[in-house]
């Protein structure tokens, strides 16, 4: 492995999205850190990764607890190298409508989605305004434009986009570009647990989606990887601040 090569870190790494990132970012050439809340469940994807010949490094982390965060960047710093690729994808569900939701079904999703954003790119950018090259990714969603049985998660996501805009403002005269990705219906474990809530057989969750997609079909973790690394590439130097929507058609 050369001493050029870059490192990236994606946060909700052990399946899903993040999974696939991951291994999209190793055989485009990065070393990968692996983050997610259980590192033991990070093995399979440092495994995928490491079948691209890359190198890659399983990291526990709570992206919402600061002291967690600083201690797993500098793990990273230290065995793997600087990391000047951030793609914060770390996220959980807690639906409901909002009569019903609690305080803790709130604070649950901004905590993780919102804050945990802040602090991985607070500790990471200090590594990406040093080197003079850095590139953010940030995981948004078509739920920021509103979706029912999801007020914490939309405003979630629709917090992502402004601060995303606003990273990139900040950082950009340091060579960092920061976007964020929206994606439309992607088939994970995460969507099938929507359909679960619902009471909808999964298979039948699909299908009804895609005939809802102009492409026609629902989107998979690859779609979402092979836009990350058009984003994290030397291509997209001048793509800072936009939000992409990645969703099989013009509207979420």
């Amino acid at each position: 492995m050369s001493e050029n090569t870059k490192v990236a870190v994606v946060t909700g790494a052990a399946r899903g999205i993040g999974a696939a990132t991951a291994v999209r970012l190793g055989r485009e050439g990065f070393a990968v850190a692996v983050c997610d809340l259980d590192e033991a469940a990070c093995a399979a994807t440092v495994q995928a990764v490491e079948k691209e010949g890359a190198r890659a490094l399983a990291v526990g982390v709570d992206v919402s607890d600061s002291e967690r965060v600083e201690a797993a960047v500098e793990r990273i710093a230290a065995e793997l190298g600087p990391p000047v690729v951030l793609v914060n994808n770390a996220g959980i569900l807690r639906d409901n409508l909002l009569f019903k939701m609690s305080d803790d079904d709130w604070d649950a999703v901004i905590s993780v989605h919102l804050r945990g954003a802040f602090l991985m790119t607070r500790a990471v950018q200090a590594h990406m305004t040093k080197a003079g090259w850095g590139r953010i990714v940030n995981l948004s969603s078509t739920s920021a434009l509103g979706n029912r049985g999801q007020v914490n998660y939309s405003a979630a996501k629709a917090g992502l986009q402004g601060f995303t805009k606003t990273l990139a403002i900040e950082l950009g005269k340091f060579g960092v570009t920061a976007n964020a990705i929206a994606p439309g219906f992607i088939a994970t474990e995460m969507t099938a647990a929507t359909a679960a809530r619902v009471g909808v057989d999964f298979e039948a969750f699909k299908t009804a989606a895609a005939e809802q997609i102009p492409v026609r079909r629902v989107g998979t973790p690859e779609d979402i990887a092979g836009t990350v690394a058009f984003l994290v590439s030397e291509d997209a130097g001048f793509v800072s601040g936009q939000v992409v929507y990645v969703a099989g058609g013009p509207k979420a």
